[in-house]
């Protein structure tokens, strides 16, 4: 198991990237229930962390394991019900189909169709919840309690080193980058741009797509750079207290819309 978990993280990140569209075609594979097969997959990198803590035979990795897992767990519930809203919004799990939503025409101004993105349409609370518990999935700073080099000597790493270390610190660079196009798929519209013909959409939406997740990859560094790391029990609070009702909360107004609307 100790050789085996960096490669589970590492996999079960890049495999995310088999169902994201980068275009109308331009996409490995089409999957009706594209948003339950990302989020069952990215979750197997919990697997690996408590693997890796527990087999180092390390007091500080096992913490750092331990941490890892109340983390993880206590914020993928936060952005499952983020999902949730996105999906209820565009009534569609296929990953496809939540692009296409966001470019039909909400309304027409001087002969012009106009679409928005859905972080414009009444999904800017679950955007921002998205980004928190993505930013906290990655272990990074504020989140980074897992880790935390002054306490438990890298946590769940202590152990690691060479190729294995290697493959741990592309995994997380491979989560970011990979959150990042969910959030660009699911928020701003994927590969969507205005007034972009349907003709060259396979042709220029994967660069559009690559600018948009550039620019969240910016806001998670910049994040990273920013604030002062969190106190456990404040890590905790925010994801039961605060994030958990929160988006329980933007569940039900995207509902109450999209019934009325």
């Amino acid at each position: 198991m100790y050789g085996f978990a960096p490669y589970i993280v590492l996999m079960s990140t890049l495999a995310v990237f088999a169902v994201i569209p980068m275009g109308p075609d331009v996409v490995a594979t089409k999957l009706d229930l594209g948003v339950y097969f990302i989020l069952a997959i990215s979750s197997l990198s919990v697997l690996g962390i408590l693997m890796a803590g527990w087999s180092s035979a390390n007091k500080y990795s096992l913490i750092g394991g331990l941490r890892a897992a109340a983390q993880l767990i206590a914020y993928e519930l936060p952005l499952v019900l983020a999902v949730v809203a996105v999906v209820i919004q565009a009534g569609t799990m296929s990953l496809n189909g939540i692009v296409e939503a966001q470019q039909a025409t909400l309304f027409t101004i001087g002969g012009v169709e106009i679409a928005l993105p859905y972080i414009l349409t009444g999904q800017i609370i679950g955007f921002t919840i998205f980004m928190i518990a993505a930013v906290a999935e990655l272990s990074r700073i504020p989140f980074d309690m897992p880790i935390a080099e002054s306490e438990l000597t890298m946590g769940y790493l202590t152990e690691y080193s060479g190729i294995r270390f290697t493959m741990f610190f592309l995994g997380e660079y491979a989560s970011m980058v990979g959150l990042s196009a969910i959030a660009a798929t699911l928020y701003l519209g994927g590969y969507g741009v205005p007034f972009l013909p349907d003709s060259l959409a396979n042709f220029a939406g994967p660069a559009v797509f690559f600018v948009k997740v550039s620019l969240l990859v910016f806001l998670i560094i910049w994040v990273r750079w920013t604030w002062p790391r969190l106190r456990e029990d404040q890590l905790q609070s925010m994801a039961w207290r605060w994030l958990i009702p929160l988006a329980l909360f933007n569940i039900a107004l995207v509902s109450v819309f999209k019934v009325v609307l």
